[in-house]
């Protein structure tokens, strides 16, 4: 029984240690189901340890040692695999053999041995899919148990005389599988709960950062102004649960929403020069209450007590800040200054994104214009020409020509919306093209086939009559003969396909110009949609050429 006492209180010294251990940086490695061979490394050397000082602190019987050398030897089998606890009961087993005494060799091999087990005991476990089992307390003392068992055994086999080995394992025995087997499952259970906690506060984080992300997504992305930082004060309240939080620009504050917001209104200019400080500096800025001290500077009976302010940067410098507050009574989490640097990171890129959006918006609808600029003129002198030659012989098909003319470009001025319907866009269609057959007289034949049920398809505005201009300018107007364009829509599932099928067959791939014409109604349609649609072109040389364009099912509801 004294055994026993003496071997439990040099396993509480043991467990002590462990559990200094278990709040180091060193202790995460070992609590992770997927290893790295670095930590695996880490196992040896710290089960290693823990092998050698079980060694250590064991107390002398009969010429040998009583210790807790099989905690190491068995928890670096049972969490580093096989390798690694014969290689840790290996270190431990030697070191034991260096210390002396009749069992040195046969505590050398049991100590190897005691490693290996557990490291095949993780090998089972690992193959059967249950790694949540390799921090069982139940698993870690039956096994420490079973290479107990297994050392008494080997020290009958090896040590001699064999009267003195029996005479030792009579005593020793019982008091080394209790302690050992119960410090291992102690041991284990210790690092299952560290685990447990870290996987906890691990889920609970991520959990609150992607809510923080799925509910302020886009806010910021269509400006930083008084009403998006007003919604994403009230959503970081919500979800951090700060006693307050504010948000403000260079100057003033934009939003403030919890504890304190009697006085920091909207609107006032900056005073906090903690807050200047931060834009000044473009670094994060805390004042805890404590060691960095913090006074409200809008109100000497404030009740907030401690304040993070994070920078928000833009790409032309800092744009502004957010403030997470706590009052005088509570300390200002680490997990808190985490999120808020994270929140501030998100904002930047909102904001950077929506800039970035606005800019590609205006270069679309610039290039959309110098498109116009180059066809426009274009397209004015041929139809003039047109009317003025037939407007001696058939008055009246002039005059209808003008109308058309007209109209056409009355649609260009109208249609400054980014889309249109199909309905529109064919009338738009209709009337250049009333002005390109009179040009071309019989040499040019168009054929339609929409169905009236995709009429209300919407689309980018001027998709179609670049296309068809395209078709006119490079392909039918080369031919000796007739010149057939035909102009097709089908829906294939969720799409909508538009079809403009020449019979010239001159496309040439390399001649395509990215910037306009076709390229600019690809680049439209891709930046409206996604990139699964757009134009495509085939071309059979001197028989045909047809352009797809690729466009979701998106009908206009009247």
């Amino acid at each position: 029984m004294l055994l026993i006492l003496s071997l439990l209180q040099q396993m509480s010294v043991f467990l002590v240690i462990a559990y200094l251990f278990s709040k180091s940086p060193l202790f995460r490695p070992v609590a992770n189901d997927a290893m790295r061979f670095q930590h695996k490394l880490l196992i040896y050397f710290v089960f290693s340890g823990f092998c050698i000082m079980g060694s250590y602190f064991g107390l002398a019987v009969q010429d040998a040692i009583a210790n807790t050398r099989a905690v190491g030897a068995v928890l670096g089998g049972l969490l580093g695999g096989p390798v690694i606890g014969f290689l840790v009961g290996l270190t431990g087993g030697l070191h034991r053999y260096s210390m002396g005494g009749f069992t040195d060799l046969a505590c050398a091999i049991s100590t190897t041995l005691e490693g290996l087990l557990g490291g095949l005991v993780h090998y089972r476990l690992v193959r059967k899919g249950d790694v949540t089992a390799l921090f069982s307390p139940r698993i870690a003392f039956f096994t420490t148990l079973a290479a107990e068992a297994l050392q008494m055994g080997t020290i009958l086999l090896v040590a001699r005389p064999f009267e003195q080995a029996w005479a030792l394992v009579q005593v020793i025995a019982l008091p080394m599988l209790l302690a050992n087997a119960t410090g291992a499952a102690l041991f284990i259970s210790m690092i299952r709960d560290q685990k447990t906690m870290h996987e906890k506060f691990s889920s609970a984080y991520s959990a609150r950062a992607l809510a923080i992300a799925r509910r302020t997504v886009g806010i910021m992305a269509r400006g930083f102004g008084r009403e998006s930082a007003e919604q994403i004060c009230r959503i970081l309240h919500q979800e951090i649960g700060v006693a307050a939080v504010a948000i403000t620009d260079r100057e003033k504050i934009l939003a403030f929403t919890g504890l304190g917001h009697e006085h920091h209104r909207p609107g006032t200019p900056i005073s906090s020069a903690l807050t200047l400080e931060a834009i000044a500096d473009q670094q994060v800025k805390f004042a805890d209450g404590y060691q960095v001290p913090y006074a409200c500077s809008l109100a000497a009976d404030c009740k907030l007590g401690s304040v993070l302010v994070i920078p928000i940067k833009g790409c032309n410098g800092i744009l502004g800040t957010i403030k997470l507050y706590e009052p005088k009574k509570r300390l200002f989490l680490k997990i808190n200054r985490t999120l808020g640097e994270g929140i501030a990171e998100l904002m930047a890129h909102q904001i950077l994104s929506g800039q970035l959006e606005r800019q590609q918006q205006l270069l679309t609808q610039a290039e959309l214009k110098l498109v116009h600029a180059q066809v426009n003129p274009h397209f004015l002198f041929n139809a003039l020409n047109t009317i003025g030659a037939i407007i001696r012989l058939d008055p009246d098909k002039a005059r209808a020509l003008l109308l058309h003319l007209s109209h056409f470009f009355r649609k260009n001025l109208k249609r400054s919306g980014e889309r249109t319907t199909l309905k529109e866009e064919l009338e738009h269609v209709q009337a250049y093209l009333a002005i390109e057959q009179a040009r071309f007289s019989d040499r040019l034949r168009v054929g339609f086939d929409v169905p009236e049920a995709l009429l209300g398809q919407r689309l980018p505005t001027f998709t179609l009559q670049p296309i068809i201009e395209n078709a006119i300018k490079h392909g039918t107007s080369t031919l000796l003969e007739q010149g057939d364009i035909r102009v097709e829509a089908r829906r294939e599932g969720e799409q909508i396909r538009l079809r403009i099928t020449d019979n010239a067959g001159n496309y040439q791939p390399a001649a395509r110009s990215d910037g306009l014409g076709l390229g600019l109604v690809d680049k439209r349609v891709k930046s409206l949609y996604g990139d699964q649609y757009g134009v495509q072109i085939e071309c059979e040389p001197e028989q045909w050429t047809r352009v797809t364009v690729s466009l979701p099912v998106t009908e206009d509801h009247p």
